[in-house]
Protein backbone atom coordinates (compact mmCIF):
# COMPACT_ATOMS: atom_id res chain seq x y z
CA UNK A 1 0.00 0.00 0.00
CA UNK A 2 3.01 2.26 0.85
CA UNK A 3 6.37 3.26 -1.04
CA UNK A 4 9.57 2.31 0.67
CA UNK A 5 11.03 4.89 3.18
CA UNK A 6 12.09 7.68 2.08
CA UNK A 7 15.47 9.50 2.72
CA UNK A 8 15.45 11.11 6.08
CA UNK A 9 14.01 14.51 5.97
CA UNK A 10 15.00 16.12 9.05
CA UNK A 11 11.63 17.81 10.56
CA UNK A 12 14.33 20.67 11.99
CA UNK A 13 16.54 22.77 10.40
CA UNK A 14 19.85 24.62 12.34
CA UNK A 15 20.09 28.53 12.38
CA UNK A 16 21.94 31.37 14.45
CA UNK A 17 20.26 33.69 16.73
CA UNK A 18 20.89 36.43 18.87
CA UNK A 19 19.36 36.28 22.27
CA UNK A 20 19.01 39.42 24.36
CA UNK A 21 17.52 38.86 27.79
CA UNK A 22 19.07 39.30 31.32
CA UNK A 23 23.16 40.24 30.83
CA UNK A 24 24.63 41.30 27.58
CA UNK A 25 24.09 39.65 23.83
CA UNK A 26 24.68 36.59 23.20
CA UNK A 27 24.78 34.88 19.60
CA UNK A 28 23.86 31.04 20.05
CA UNK A 29 23.16 27.97 17.40
CA UNK A 30 19.24 27.27 17.70
CA UNK A 31 16.97 24.76 15.79
CA UNK A 32 13.87 25.87 13.99
CA UNK A 33 10.93 23.68 12.99
CA UNK A 34 10.53 23.31 9.82
CA UNK A 35 7.59 24.24 7.90
CA UNK A 36 6.49 23.19 3.87
CA UNK A 37 3.68 23.03 2.02
CA UNK A 38 2.23 19.97 0.92
CA UNK A 39 -0.20 19.24 -1.80
CA UNK A 40 -2.37 16.29 -1.54
CA UNK A 41 -4.04 14.69 -4.55
CA UNK A 42 -6.10 11.60 -4.85
CA UNK A 43 -7.78 9.78 -7.88
CA UNK A 44 -9.42 6.67 -8.67
CA UNK A 45 -9.12 3.87 -11.05
CA UNK A 46 -7.94 4.99 -14.73
CA UNK A 47 -8.41 8.46 -13.05
CA UNK A 48 -6.36 11.16 -13.46
CA UNK A 49 -5.07 13.02 -9.49
CA UNK A 50 -6.83 15.79 -8.66
CA UNK A 51 -5.43 18.21 -6.16
CA UNK A 52 -7.53 18.05 -3.33
CA UNK A 53 -5.87 20.20 -0.75
CA UNK A 54 -2.57 22.54 0.40
CA UNK A 55 -1.56 22.53 3.89
CA UNK A 56 1.31 23.63 5.43
CA UNK A 57 2.76 21.09 7.41
CA UNK A 58 5.74 19.97 9.58
CA UNK A 59 7.59 17.20 7.78
CA UNK A 60 7.34 13.68 8.91
CA UNK A 61 4.08 11.28 8.92
CA UNK A 62 3.22 12.80 5.34
CA UNK A 63 1.20 9.97 4.31
CA UNK A 64 -0.59 9.67 7.20
CA UNK A 65 -1.72 13.57 6.78
CA UNK A 66 -2.81 12.65 3.57
CA UNK A 67 -5.13 10.18 4.49
CA UNK A 68 -6.09 11.19 7.73
CA UNK A 69 -7.22 14.60 6.05
CA UNK A 70 -9.58 13.09 3.30
CA UNK A 71 -10.85 10.76 5.69
CA UNK A 72 -11.96 13.36 7.98
CA UNK A 73 -13.19 15.34 5.21
CA UNK A 74 -15.51 12.51 4.38
CA UNK A 75 -13.75 12.01 1.12
CA UNK A 76 -13.27 8.48 2.04
CA UNK A 77 -14.67 5.86 3.85
CA UNK A 78 -11.51 4.06 5.60
CA UNK A 79 -9.14 1.49 4.89
CA UNK A 80 -10.59 -0.60 2.04
CA UNK A 81 -10.97 2.82 -0.05
CA UNK A 82 -7.41 3.09 0.26
CA UNK A 83 -5.44 1.20 -2.76
CA UNK A 84 -1.79 3.22 -2.29
CA UNK A 85 0.13 6.11 -1.26
CA UNK A 86 2.86 7.69 -2.96
CA UNK A 87 5.02 10.71 -3.54
CA UNK A 88 4.45 12.32 -6.62
CA UNK A 89 6.93 11.61 -9.20
CA UNK A 90 6.16 13.80 -11.87
CA UNK A 91 7.74 16.98 -10.52
CA UNK A 92 10.66 18.85 -11.56
CA UNK A 93 12.87 19.03 -8.62
CA UNK A 94 14.10 16.50 -5.39
CA UNK A 95 12.98 19.06 -2.97
CA UNK A 96 8.92 19.31 -4.30
CA UNK A 97 9.11 15.78 -4.85
CA UNK A 98 8.29 14.92 -1.45
CA UNK A 99 5.90 17.99 -1.42
CA UNK A 100 3.09 15.97 -3.05
CA UNK A 101 1.01 13.01 -1.87
CA UNK A 102 -1.02 10.84 -4.19
CA UNK A 103 -3.85 8.73 -2.81
CA UNK A 104 -4.51 5.88 -5.47
CA UNK A 105 -8.46 4.73 -4.12
CA UNK A 106 -9.68 1.23 -4.94
CA UNK A 107 -12.94 3.01 -6.08
CA UNK A 108 -13.89 6.46 -8.56
CA UNK A 109 -12.92 9.43 -6.41
CA UNK A 110 -15.89 11.85 -6.70
CA UNK A 111 -14.51 15.28 -7.60
CA UNK A 112 -17.59 17.11 -7.13
CA UNK A 113 -17.16 15.94 -3.58
CA UNK A 114 -14.94 19.08 -2.95
CA UNK A 115 -17.63 21.54 -1.36
CA UNK A 116 -15.11 24.11 -1.15
CA UNK A 117 -11.40 24.86 -2.08
CA UNK A 118 -9.17 23.14 0.39
CA UNK A 119 -6.61 25.64 1.08
CA UNK A 120 -5.35 24.96 4.40
CA UNK A 121 -3.07 27.28 6.36
CA UNK A 122 -1.15 25.27 9.66
CA UNK A 123 -2.84 27.98 11.73
CA UNK A 124 -6.66 27.48 10.08
CA UNK A 125 -7.46 24.81 8.60
CA UNK A 126 -10.53 25.62 8.21
CA UNK A 127 -10.79 28.36 5.92
CA UNK A 128 -13.27 28.42 3.39
CA UNK A 129 -15.76 25.56 4.87
CA UNK A 130 -18.58 25.96 2.59
CA UNK A 131 -21.29 25.74 5.49
CA UNK A 132 -21.87 24.47 8.76
CA UNK A 133 -24.45 21.90 7.34
CA UNK A 134 -21.71 20.05 5.52
CA UNK A 135 -20.07 19.02 8.92
CA UNK A 136 -23.66 17.68 10.20
CA UNK A 137 -23.72 15.77 7.42
CA UNK A 138 -20.15 13.92 7.84
CA UNK A 139 -19.90 13.47 11.91
CA UNK A 140 -22.57 11.36 12.89
CA UNK A 141 -23.76 11.89 16.40
CA UNK A 142 -21.64 9.81 19.11
CA UNK A 143 -22.92 6.96 21.15
CA UNK A 144 -22.79 6.87 25.13
CA UNK A 145 -19.58 5.91 27.00
CA UNK A 146 -16.74 5.79 28.04
CA UNK A 147 -16.55 7.20 31.44
CA UNK A 148 -12.68 8.41 32.11
CA UNK A 149 -11.47 9.15 35.22
CA UNK A 150 -10.77 13.03 36.42
CA UNK A 151 -7.12 11.90 37.01
CA UNK A 152 -6.47 10.09 34.26
CA UNK A 153 -7.48 13.48 32.16
CA UNK A 154 -5.43 15.37 34.32
CA UNK A 155 -1.99 13.31 33.26
CA UNK A 156 -2.57 13.87 29.66
CA UNK A 157 -0.38 16.96 29.52
CA UNK A 158 2.67 15.76 31.46
CA UNK A 159 2.60 12.57 29.14
CA UNK A 160 2.24 13.87 25.78
CA UNK A 161 4.99 16.72 26.54
CA UNK A 162 7.04 13.91 27.09
CA UNK A 163 6.61 12.46 23.93
CA UNK A 164 6.98 15.64 21.94
CA UNK A 165 10.63 15.26 20.60
CA UNK A 166 10.84 18.01 18.06
CA UNK A 167 8.96 20.47 20.53
CA UNK A 168 11.81 19.98 22.74
CA UNK A 169 14.35 21.07 20.00
CA UNK A 170 12.13 23.81 18.90
CA UNK A 171 9.50 24.55 20.99
CA UNK A 172 7.47 25.62 18.06
CA UNK A 173 5.30 22.73 17.52
CA UNK A 174 1.68 21.55 18.48
CA UNK A 175 0.99 17.92 19.37
CA UNK A 176 -2.23 15.76 19.74
CA UNK A 177 -2.36 12.46 21.04
CA UNK A 178 -4.47 9.17 21.33
CA UNK A 179 -4.89 8.30 25.18
CA UNK A 180 -6.71 4.81 26.42
CA UNK A 181 -9.79 5.45 29.09
CA UNK A 182 -7.31 4.91 31.66
CA UNK A 183 -4.80 7.79 30.41
CA UNK A 184 -2.22 6.04 29.42
CA UNK A 185 -0.89 7.51 26.17
CA UNK A 186 -0.81 5.51 22.54
CA UNK A 187 0.43 7.32 19.75
CA UNK A 188 1.41 11.37 19.50
CA UNK A 189 1.98 13.30 16.35
CA UNK A 190 3.91 16.63 15.90
CA UNK A 191 3.07 19.22 13.41
CA UNK A 192 3.13 23.20 12.97
CA UNK A 193 -0.91 22.92 13.04
CA UNK A 194 -2.94 21.02 15.97
CA UNK A 195 -5.70 19.76 12.58
CA UNK A 196 -2.50 18.26 10.61
CA UNK A 197 -0.97 16.61 14.28
CA UNK A 198 -5.10 15.51 14.81
CA UNK A 199 -5.06 14.41 10.74
CA UNK A 200 -1.43 12.14 11.53
CA UNK A 201 -3.22 10.61 14.07
CA UNK A 202 -6.72 9.61 12.35
CA UNK A 203 -4.70 8.85 9.40
CA UNK A 204 -2.38 6.04 11.15
CA UNK A 205 -5.69 5.06 12.78
CA UNK A 206 -7.02 4.76 9.55
CA UNK A 207 -4.84 2.61 7.85
CA UNK A 208 -4.31 0.31 10.76
CA UNK A 209 -8.30 0.23 10.03
CA UNK A 210 -9.09 0.91 13.90
CA UNK A 211 -11.26 3.60 13.61
CA UNK A 212 -13.98 4.42 14.72
CA UNK A 213 -12.01 4.97 17.86
CA UNK A 214 -14.43 4.95 20.42
CA UNK A 215 -12.42 3.74 23.46
CA UNK A 216 -9.69 6.72 22.76
CA UNK A 217 -9.07 9.92 24.50
CA UNK A 218 -7.79 13.17 22.32
CA UNK A 219 -5.72 15.34 23.61
CA UNK A 220 -4.03 18.22 21.99
CA UNK A 221 -1.60 21.04 22.87
CA UNK A 222 -3.05 25.02 22.79
CA UNK A 223 -6.97 25.56 22.19
CA UNK A 224 -9.63 23.32 20.98
CA UNK A 225 -10.89 24.46 17.62
CA UNK A 226 -14.15 23.62 15.82
CA UNK A 227 -12.26 21.38 13.07
CA UNK A 228 -10.48 19.45 15.66
CA UNK A 229 -14.15 18.48 17.07
CA UNK A 230 -15.52 17.85 13.75
CA UNK A 231 -12.54 15.79 12.72
CA UNK A 232 -12.18 13.47 16.35
CA UNK A 233 -16.27 13.37 15.60
CA UNK A 234 -15.38 11.66 12.25
CA UNK A 235 -12.85 9.40 13.85
CA UNK A 236 -15.45 8.09 16.72
CA UNK A 237 -13.31 9.98 19.44
CA UNK A 238 -15.66 10.35 22.20
CA UNK A 239 -13.75 13.32 24.33
CA UNK A 240 -11.64 16.20 23.44
CA UNK A 241 -9.46 17.43 26.20
CA UNK A 242 -6.58 20.28 26.05
CA UNK A 243 -4.47 22.71 27.71
CA UNK A 244 -6.10 25.74 26.92
CA UNK A 245 -10.16 26.56 26.15
CA UNK A 246 -12.30 25.24 23.04
CA UNK A 247 -13.95 28.30 20.58
CA UNK A 248 -17.57 28.70 21.09
CA UNK A 249 -18.19 26.87 18.08
CA UNK A 250 -16.21 24.09 18.94
CA UNK A 251 -18.53 23.91 21.86
CA UNK A 252 -21.60 24.34 19.79
CA UNK A 253 -20.93 21.64 17.40
CA UNK A 254 -19.64 18.98 20.33
CA UNK A 255 -22.72 19.76 22.27
CA UNK A 256 -24.80 18.91 18.75
CA UNK A 257 -22.47 15.41 18.35
CA UNK A 258 -22.57 14.02 21.93
CA UNK A 259 -18.75 14.74 22.29
CA UNK A 260 -17.27 15.65 25.65
CA UNK A 261 -15.14 18.87 25.46
CA UNK A 262 -12.71 19.34 28.41
CA UNK A 263 -10.27 22.90 28.49
CA UNK A 264 -7.57 24.34 30.71
CA UNK A 265 -6.33 20.91 32.12
CA UNK A 266 -3.52 22.09 34.00
CA UNK A 267 -2.47 20.65 36.92
CA UNK A 268 -5.28 18.91 38.96
CA UNK A 269 -7.89 20.47 37.42
CA UNK A 270 -10.15 21.19 34.24
CA UNK A 271 -13.10 23.02 32.90
CA UNK A 272 -15.92 20.51 31.16
CA UNK A 273 -17.67 22.29 28.68
CA UNK A 274 -20.16 19.66 27.04
CA UNK A 275 -21.11 16.17 28.07
CA UNK A 276 -19.82 16.14 31.14
CA UNK A 277 -21.30 12.88 32.01
CA UNK A 278 -17.89 11.00 30.59
CA UNK A 279 -15.65 12.60 33.41
CA UNK A 280 -15.87 10.51 36.77
CA UNK A 281 -15.00 13.41 38.75
CA UNK A 282 -13.95 11.38 41.51
CA UNK A 283 -12.17 9.15 39.64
Amino acid sequence: MLQPPVPLRRPTTGARILVLRDGPPAERPDRLANEEPMEIRAHGPGQEPVSVSVTMRTLGHDFELAVGFLFTEGLIDGTGDVGAVAYCEDVPTDEQHYNIVTVALTRPFDGSALRRTFYATSGCGICGKASLGHVSVTCAPLGPGPVVPRSAIAAMPDALRASQRVFEETGGLHAAGLFTVEGEPVLVREDVGRHNAVDKLVGRSVLDATVPLTNRILFVSGRVSFEIVQKAAVAGIPLVAAVSAPSSLAVEAASALGMTVAGFVRGRGFNVYAHPERVAPQG
